[in-house]
């Protein structure tokens, strides 16, 4: 609404508030200075920005008139401030805080006074310990927060003060007393505790204008002794409904005036809302309403009064006495005074003045800014638009700024039109005020690309598990194509990339894009762009893919196949899926795609004939290796280390017959996690038939085996060959870390008259050991270490490789009695490998050591050769200069076949 003559009369109440501004002095006196957080301040100097004082009141002792002691805002001025210097009219001493806007300095809980002074301004500070005014004149106390821990009032004037002015401030308790004239409060917000908020007491001509009084109980604005002449006006009284009832000898009572008092006071467009008992009193006589209250009086003829505090507010929007003697422009927080276009003014002519400390302002409650064209080509026409939300409909400035270095925009309209000139990555922010200034930004991405065509590129990157969060399904070799490289000056809208392996997928964004293969390779990845003007461009790349290298992760061994239990024997010429469960909670196993290769104990029973097991992954070809060979009607174990497949499964197929499988997992390995691994000289750590005899039927034996050898103390798993010997009757062996926790798998079958081996992955107990358990007869047993894991150091990391077959003596003839066969075909970096060793067509009893190539041998075995079988073992080995060695003892002769599934490397 239009400006009224109340406009004019707020101006004027302001000027006669605050007073008129002189003409500055032809020397001002200069700025004094305190900051007790710095370390040059110092109470004894002259109070300069570089040597300040310490303390308020060394400043408070030497202000002269017109000076201005800034007080730093930040640590606490712990100490009783007394101000009895004056200034001179138009040059007051002044103490105001020096720091953020907003921001006060504060007192702590000593006590500020202002004694005997005049021409004094206090600004912007806060204490806890309350403010005493006697004997003063020409006193102003600016954005004050005040209140006591005492049963007192946090400010009191008094001893015939005069000309005291207090707005824009909190105080817990105002009492004006001991005859001071003229004192003026207005803009606050002023909270009763134990007493009455606001008490006047022998103050004449106190002037309480625009404040907000929050009441218990007892009375929330008294008048009373000579208090006469005074005026009150466009307050809110609330009674505070937290408040409870209050003693009768008490009561609650709004606004009360004395008979004393009442001569020349005047009352009027107040706010009172909330269950007071008695809503006046007015020179002795209670009124319960409004309209008595002015019929009794010629009082209160604009009042409010409304029965309830939650909703008040809005009455008191735009309906007070602009015309009020202590009207201020700016209220509780510095907001000027704005028209509320929601409501009718119904002030005094028309004015727009709130009632209360606190103005309705135009509030922004959120905006929007959007570009026509979010990513162009430099040159290109963009068109920045906004949408504020405010409380009301009216006039809003708004500042462009384009992120250039160009100069804003700033005008009433919310679109603004801006050409870049050069490319770049912009921020466009848009900055919305309004009449009061409050104000609101936000933000959008411009996106300046250089003219040209749209010319397609990517990269690619293995994307792997992360050791945040190791648990996320992410499938073995899963690649990222990622074509944000592209050169596009339009926005691109489509992204279809091709993977080579026959899968496709198609985004609508320059955005990367993710595929598990089901096998390595190297595959022709094309990736085909669209951009906004319907440019297409493409491109092709080779990609490798291949297995990552991984730590070892051990679990507690369980059990994940037995066929057994559901009568359905593994079938020649048919693959069994085994589900692969990496993560092993309390609940029971679960899947997840982030291992590489899974480590299991693979056994095969029962079989109807003489015939092998093959173990790969889900989504490959069955290799030409094998993992368990097995005779019929007989049982075979063995340790396998296999890829997993992109679906986490690998396969299980049997050569020919059928049988019976059960697969036990015992650890897993996956990138940006688990142990690494240190391949060690093969080295005998215990033989029972040497020391501690043989191992019966339900007995256990614990076996040192970290800190002997060349095994650390700090080991965390160990890879061991497991061997049985002389056992008296078919039977398992388990080896495991925690002896109160055997699992119910198994590691090894002994047979009578037979020895085998399986090498085994085996967590390191309690005090570096592990436990051993043979189920029935007795058997001795034989361990020789091949390596261990630690989670820390220059270990080396696995890397999973499809099954391959590196050596078939065969073709190339028997591995004769003492004679040693080199096994070629692994990466000349790699310092171990996992491999499948198996011995068939054996002459006689005998056992083979596989040991890195340039490497001394020695007695440690690595698989038991048996005369009319064919014998599997898996072997992990250190591995020189990309071969191993495999020595035939003195026994038979043997052909050897060697597959590999994986090499350990220093990443």
């Amino acid at each position: 609404m239009r400006p009224t003559r109340a406009t004019v009369l707020l101006t004027a109440g302001l000027v006669t508030f605050l007073g008129v501004p002189s003409a500055a002095a032809a020397e001002a006196p200069p700025t004094l200075y305190v900051n007790n957080s710095s370390s040059s301040c110092s109470d004894g100097g002259s109070g300069s920005q570089a040597v300040p004082f310490c303390s308020i009141s060394a400043a408070a002792k030497v202000v002269a008139p017109g000076q201005t002691v800034r007080i730093k805002t930040g640590k606490l001025y712990d100490e009783a401030v007394t101000i009895d210097r004056s200034g001179a009219p138009g040059k007051p001493v002044s103490f105001v805080a020096d720091g953020p806007e907003g921001r006060m300095a504060g007192l702590g809980a000593q006590p500020l006074t202002i004694s005997g002074a005049s021409h004094v301004v206090v600004r912007g500070l806060a204490l806890t310990g309350g403010i005493r005014v006697n004997r003063s004149a020409d006193v102003q106390l600016d954005h004050i927060s005040a209140h006591v821990r005492s049963r007192t009032e946090a400010l009191v004037v008094g001893e015939a003060s005069t000309d005291v002015r207090v707005s824009r401030g909190l105080f817990y308790g105002i009492r004006i007393e001991g005859g001071s004239q003229r004192t003026v409060l207005a803009r606050n917000e002023i909270v009763g505790t134990v007493r009455e908020p606001l008490a006047m007491a022998d103050a004449p001509a106190t002037v309480i204008t625009n404040n907000t009084v929050h009441h218990g109980c007892g009375t929330a604005v008294y008048l009373s002794g000579s208090s006469s002449d005074s005026a009150v006006y466009n307050n809110v009284i609330n009674a505070s409904p937290h408040s409870g009832s209050c003693d009768p000898a008490r009561g609650r009572t709004a606004l009360a005036v004395s008979q004393s008092a009442a001569a020349g006071t005047r009352a009027d467009y107040n706010l009172i809302a909330g269950p007071f008992q008695t809503v006046y009193t007015w020179g002795g006589a209670a009124h319960q309403d409004q309209a008595a209250f002015h019929a009794a009086t010629g009082q209160g003829g604009h009042d409010i009064v409304h029965p309830r505090t939650e909703d008040a507010y809005t009455k008191a929007v735009d309906s007070a006495d602009a015309t009020a003697p202590g009207v201020l422009l700016t209220d509780l927080s510095g907001y000027p005074v704005v028209d509320d276009l929601r409501v009718p003014n119904t002030g005094k002519d028309g004015g727009y003045l709130d009632r209360g400390a606190r103005e309705s302002q135009n509030s922004l409650e959120s905006v929007r800014l959007e570009l026509d064209q979010p990513w162009a080509p430099a040159g290109t026409a963009v068109k920045a638009t906004a949408t504020a939300v405010s409380a009301w409909s009216g006039p809003l400035t708004y500042r462009f700024d384009f992120g250039d270095g160009s100069a804003p925009v700033v005008t009433g309209e919310r679109t603004a039109t801006h050409v870049y000139s050069s490319p770049c990555e912009c921020t466009a922010t848009v900055t919305v005020y309004n009449e009061a200034k409050l104000q609101i930004a936000a933000g959008a991405k411009a996106k300046v690309t250089a003219p040209g065509p749209l010319t397609a590129g990517f990269t690619s990157r293995p994307f792997l598990p992360t050791a945040e969060d190791p648990r996320a399904y992410v499938a073995p070799l899963t690649v990222e194509v990622d074509p944000r490289s592209t050169i596009a000056p339009w926005p691109v809208q489509q992204v279809e990339v091709d993977f080579g392996d026959g899968a496709q997928e198609r985004v609508s964004a320059l955005e990367p894009v993710r595929h598990a293969y089901a096998q390595p390779g190297d595959y022709k990845v094309t990736a085909t762009l669209k951009d906004a003007k319907g440019a297409t461009s493409t491109v092709s790349r080779t990609v490798q893919v291949a297995y990552a290298a991984s730590g070892y992760v051990p679990v507690h061994p369980f059990r994940v196949l037995d066929t057994r239990l559901s009568n359905s024997p593994v079938q020649a010429g048919t693959a069994a899926q085994v589900a692969v469960p990496v993560v092993y909670y309390s609940s029971g196993p679960h899947h997840t795609g982030g291992a590489t290769a899974a480590v299991l104990n693979v056994t095969v029973t029962g079989a109807t004939q003489d015939t092998h097991l093959n173990v790969w992954p889900s989504g490959q070809q069955r290799p030409a290796t094998s993992n368990v060979n097995v005779r019929a009607g007989g049982t075979s174990s063995n340790t396998v280390t296999v890829p997993v497949g992109s679906d986490g499964k690998i396969l299980a197929q049997l050569n020919s017959g059928q049988g019976h499988v059960v697969v036990d997992f015992v650890g897993y390995y996956q990138p940006n996690t688990g142990k690494r691994f240190y391949p060690v000289t093969p080295t005998r750590l215990a033989d029972t038939r040497t020391t501690g005899g043989a191992l019966g039927a339900g007995q256990t034996r614990t076996v040192k085996v970290a800190g002997v050898r060349s095994i650390p103390p700090d080991a965390q798993a160990v890879a061991l060959n497991l061997t049985g010997t002389g056992a008296t009757t078919e039977t398992h062996v388990i080896a495991y870390a925690e002896p109160d926790k055997r699992p119910t798998t198994s590691n090894l079958n002994p047979e009578p008259g037979k020895d085998k081996s399986n090498q085994v992955i085996v967590p390191v107990g309690p005090d570096g050991t592990i436990t051993l358990y043979n189920n029935a007869g007795s058997t001795d047993l034989v361990l020789d270490v091949v390596g261990y894991y630690h989670e820390w150091g220059g270990g080396a990391l696995f890397t999973a490789v499809v099954p391959k077959r590196l050596a078939d003596t065969r073709t190339t003839g028997k591995l004769a009695p003492g004679a040693t066969t080199t096994v070629a075909g692994l990466p000349a970096d790699a310092v171990g490998a996992a491999l499948n060793v198996t011995a068939t067509e054996t002459t006689s009893a005998g056992f083979l050591t596989v040991h890195g190539y340039g490497t001394a041998r020695t007695d440690a075995s690595s698989l038991n050769t048996r005369p009319g079988e064919t014998v599997p073992n898996h072997v992990t080995t250190p591995v020189g200069g990309g071969k191993v060695s495999i020595w035939n003892s003195w026994g038979g002769s043997n052909h050897v076949i060697t597959d590999v599934f994986g090499y350990f490397t220093h990443g």
